[in-house]
């Protein structure tokens, strides 16, 4: 029995496209998976220009050669980065979520929960906090500095309000923490944060069954989706977050609306 209690059989091999975001969970927990894994990460922050994403992302996909047994895609919907994508030679498992922290949480529902309960959260995690400027002192003196520099100082203050009036939408700091790692760095650094920016500072306990069972299988049809070659990806606006749908029948929807989500 490997350590996910699953009994050892012949070895799968799977594709892991993700946001680098969460390079550090997907790279842990697969060590200990019985399965085998390559990996893809896409630079953090796609998400900010979903046609990027969607572009980056099935550019990644088409690229995987037919040895595996499926493409694992470390995404939620995204900004609606993933709407659009297409499975063409090997079918794709995307998590039913809106973005990375229902990895991090668990479910959608835990999410949600929080949501309702905390509004105006920023979230913290080792992968955000290596991979971009979270809110904070840092970030600020950052930004500051290189409006500074590009455009002088009397420009640098209006354009600080301008750029970074944004964080006033949030009042708390919420940490996530799986377990492994150096996790008082991150903690250290995530109340730091809140405290210079006069946030709450909140922790929680990740839980790791989602990205367990994500890696494994068998992929349950309420926390995953599984897309056969054929199919695409697109927004079911309900709580399943994401449907697989045939890609001429949603090709023809986005012509009658007079949307565009693909690929090109």
């Amino acid at each position: 029995m490997s350590w996910y209690g699953i009994a050892s059989g012949p070895e799968e091999k799977y594709f892991i496209i993700s946001c680098h975001v969460l390079w550090r969970e997907f790279c842990h927990f697969a060590s200990m998976a019985p399965k085998v894994y390559q990996f893809r990460f896409l630079k953090q922050g796609l998400h900010c220009t979903p046609d990027l994403l969607r572009s980056e992302l099935q550019q990644a996909i088409d690229a995987v050669d037919g040895e595996y047994s499926a493409v694992l895609i470390g995404y939620g919907l995204c900004s609606n980065g993933v709407v659009g994508i297409r499975a063409r030679n090997a079918k794709l498992v995307v998590m039913r979520g809106h973005d990375c922290v229902t990895f991090l949480l668990g479910s959608k529902e835990r999410y949600r929960e929080y949501f309702d309960t905390h509004p105006g959260t920023y979230w913290y995690s080792p992968g955000w906090i290596d991979t971009s400027t979270q809110p904070g002192k840092e970030r600020y003196e950052r930004v500051l500095r290189h409006y500074i520099e590009t455009y002088g100082e009397e420009n640098a203050e209006y354009l600080m309000r301008a750029s970074e009036n944004w964080m006033q939408s949030y009042s708390n700091a919420a940490y996530v923490d799986l377990g492994f790692g150096d996790g008082e760095r991150y903690r250290a650094f995530t109340r730091a944060c809140a405290e210079w920016l006069g946030w709450n500072c909140d922790f929680l306990e990740g839980d790791p069954r989602l990205f367990k069972d994500f890696l494994t299988g068998p992929w349950d049809d309420e926390r995953f989706l599984v897309v056969q070659p054929g199919q695409t990806i697109a927004a079911s606006h309900d709580e399943r977050v994401i449907e697989a749908v045939d890609w001429r029948l949603e090709e023809g929807r986005r012509r009658s609306d007079g949307s565009d989500g693909s690929d090109g």
